[in-house]
């Protein structure tokens, strides 16, 4: 009766970098959580290292795309989130201070902005690192960060997919 949206939810990092690893982290809570409480069918739950072109076919295609990241900040608050939506025609340029990886985020965005492929809409949950040393783990306040940012990643997923079929159920 109503059409699929589809969603793409990619946490970006690395999980040998310690808080680096919160993006696959809330991804794997995500597909927990998808085993007793489903999330909307056309949901794709993925992780990538964060290499541009990657995550550009990772999200070609989607109605929503939301992607999770570790930041650094100045001064830090370790488990602090940040949600930014990104507009098609304001795109930040970032500097390497807000993503660990070689090219940013805002890169791999810019790209696809002048290549016609971004998603129709693109938010990113970045949470502050406290630790990005070689290792496993997340530092306690990242690692508490991940439950709630999962949860509310999967409410917005759930309003998001409604809205877009004018479902009213679920």
């Amino acid at each position: 009766m109503s059409e699929q949206v589809r969603v793409a939810v990619i946490g970006v990092g690395n999980d040998f970098r310690r808080d680096d690893g919160v993006g696959w982290a809330v991804v794997a809570r995500l597909t927990d959580r998808a085993a007793e409480q489903p999330l909307p069918s056309g949901t794709r739950l993925m992780v990538s290292d964060g290499e541009p072109v990657r995550l550009i076919s990772m999200w070609e295609g989607t109605d929503l795309t939301i992607v999770i990241d570790a930041a650094q900040a100045q001064p830090p608050h370790p488990g602090r989130i940040h949600r930014v939506e990104l507009d098609r025609e304001q795109l930040p340029h970032e500097s390497g201070e807000t993503s660990s990886h070689g090219l940013g985020l805002g890169d791999a965005a810019e790209l696809a902005r002048r290549l016609d492929r971004l998603p129709h809409r693109l938010i990113v949950y970045a949470v502050e690192g406290a630790d990005a040393g070689l290792g496993t783990g997340l530092s306690a306040p990242v690692a508490a960060a991940v439950g709630p940012l999962a949860q509310q990643i999967a409410e917005e997923i759930t309003q998001y997919a409604r809205t877009a079929t004018g479902s009213s159920d679920g």
